[in-house]
């Protein structure tokens, strides 16, 4: 088969009638020295394929923000009408195995200023650890206090965070239910702050942005931070202010009990039971708010492989919401812009397996390509890499500037962290993604928090509250020594531009492995030590 033949972008670049450039771009450059056989085509066309793929996404990052800057004011601030009179509210706090942070929820939800005969609030505990008796006292004291609070706990744990909300809704008083992770603190007035907004009988969930309680707890959580402060600025900006669909986030927001109801209640069927259900709402005619002037903190994880852990749940439920609901969108009687980004927006995980594509091609492709100008490589490489990599500094950086006016410039430092960042994703996320593609089921896996506040000031104590990372970080570095093999032969070759962006790989891989590894060590040490610290006092 000749390479006009192949259905890639490529392909037809070089089919058309204005191919003829790139068609001297690559046969002529090697008249005389090396042409181009049928080879070096196996390895070029699904190496630019898949580069043409990610700058798709790329490009729409830029779309992101060109739609957030033109529909920014937009974004509501105050709730155009309030209720007479204040209606029932069901504060829902799904639980796991949260024995470090239960203690802090509870004492901010008992903060809470709405009027007690107005409130329920049901701690839905799934634990099967210390955390169940313990959360049982404090419920029971905090009651005796007089809060309505109420304990339910279950030792199935069927259909995990879904299921405990779905059962709760069954003796739940409330019209309206808010909903908060462990690891959030809301404030004492966010639910006066967000209740008015459904004065509008259209409208099912108000969302609130997250922020951090350990933002600047190490050079991961300010990354991470800045991951999310993307999503929640620009994409949920952008999605609402345009009247596009956007994704309720689990926690930090209130939901309408008729929405949840209308839209066939919670399901779990996939692992990002939020994203579901907002988009069967948003399907079957419900308006969801986003108001980013709220904001309630939250714990981000502080070790490598608790933040693997928690990216790889999020890739392999979003994939699975597309696959369970991509079809229907499309078929649904919807404007094709609120289709497209639906699209965009379900899809995008579908880069981490490519980035495992393009890994293992990059290498071989860059031998086939020892011989090509600087010019041809420029003409062909650059505009992709404005579309891939570049869009991804845009991106993040405007989203700091929007939140932080005066001190965003920090946020450039960190650009090549947050970019190995990403790179230190890719195994478990392909596996994520690979496992929702083929329909591979696996348990809700939580992600540890501790309790963590702007300083370090808690030993990360509790060896049944880490997962273990199994050969995920030796993949990694074994991935991060072929980089640094491609880093040796660009030196060998004075390919000397492409190191930057190789040396991003290889550090990626091997902070990832290394930080994974040597946080599993520590936390071995720590528990051998509480151990023989047992033994002693036993002993005494």
């Amino acid at each position: 088969m000749t390479a006009t033949a192949l259905p890639s972008p490529l392909a037809f670049l070089l089919a058309a009638p204005a191919g003829s450039l790139f068609r001297g771009l690559f046969d002529d450059t090697f008249a005389g020295i090396h042409q181009l056989d049928w080879f070096d085509w196996a390895l070029m066309i699904p190496y630019f394929t898949v580069l043409v793929i990610l700058s798709m996404y790329g490009m729409h990052r830029y779309e992101i923000i060109r739609t957030y800057l033109k529909y920014r004011k937009r974004l509501p601030k105050e709730p155009v009408a309030r209720f007479d009179e204040l209606p029932l509210v069901t504060v829902q706090l799904p639980l796991y195995n949260e024995r470090f942070v239960v203690e802090r929820l509870l004492e901010a939800i008992g903060k809470l200023e709405y009027p007690r005969e107005k409130l329920q609030i049901q701690v839905l505990d799934d634990s099967t650890d210390e955390t169940h008796p313990f959360t049982k006292s404090l419920v029971a004291r905090y009651r005796a206090e007089g809060l309505p609070i109420e304990y339910h706990h279950r030792s199935n744990r069927h259909g995990y965070k879904a299921g405990a909300l779905q059962e709760g809704i069954e003796t739940a008083t409330g019209e309206f239910f808010a909903i908060f992770d462990a690891d959030f603190v809301p404030a004492p007035d966010f639910l006066l702050r967000t209740i008015h907004f459904f004065a509008d009988p259209n409208i099912g969930v108000v969302q609130t942005r997250w922020s951090y309680l350990n933002r600047h707890h190490n050079l991961l959580t300010e990354v991470e931070a800045m991951l999310l402060d993307g999503h929640f600025v620009l994409e949920h900006g952008a999605r609402y202010g345009r009247g596009l669909f956007f994704n309720f986030n689990g926690t930090a927001g209130l939901l309408r009990r008729k929405m949840i109801e209308d839209a066939g209640g919670w399901q779990h069927d996939t692992l990002t039971e939020d994203s579901d259900l907002s988009y069967r709402a948003q399907l079957a005619g419900w308006r969801f708010i986003y108001v980013p002037g709220i904001d309630c903190p939250s714990e981000l994880p502080v070790e490598t492989y608790s933040f693997q852990v928690q990216q790889s749940r999020w890739a392999k439920g979003l994939t699975q919401v597309a696959g369970k609901l991509l079809p229907r969108i499309l078929r649904a009687d919807l404007p094709a812009r609120v289709k497209v980004e639906a699209f965009m927006h379900l899809t995008p995980n579908i880069s981490y397996p490519l980035m495992i594509v393009l890994s293992a091609l990059m290498l071989p492709v860059m031998i086939v390509r020892f011989y090509m100008g600087w010019l041809q490589m420029l003409l062909i490489d650059f505009p992709l890499i404005i579309a891939s990599f570049w869009s991804i500094s845009a991106f993040y950086v405007m989203a700091q500037r929007e939140l932080y006016p005066d001190r965003w410039k920090r946020s450039i430092t960190l650009l090549p962290m947050l970019m190995a960042a990403g790179v230190a994703l890719t195994v478990s996320n392909t596996r994520a993604v690979l496992e929702a593609l083929f329909g591979i089921q696996t348990a809700f896996a939580r992600t540890p928090k501790y309790a963590l506040a702007g300083e370090k000031r808690q030993a990360l104590e509790g060896a049944e509250y880490r997962r273990r990372s199994g050969w995920l970080p030796f993949i990694e570095l074994a991935i991060g020594t072929y980089f640094l093999g491609m880093v040796a032969f660009a030196i060998d070759t004075y390919n000397f531009l492409s190191i930057p962006f190789l040396m991003l790989f290889v550090a990626g891989y091997y902070w990832a492995g290394l930080t994974t590894l040597w946080q599993e060590h520590q936390g071995r040490l720590r528990w051998q030590r509480q151990v023989e610290l047992a033994r002693s006092a036993a002993n005494r």
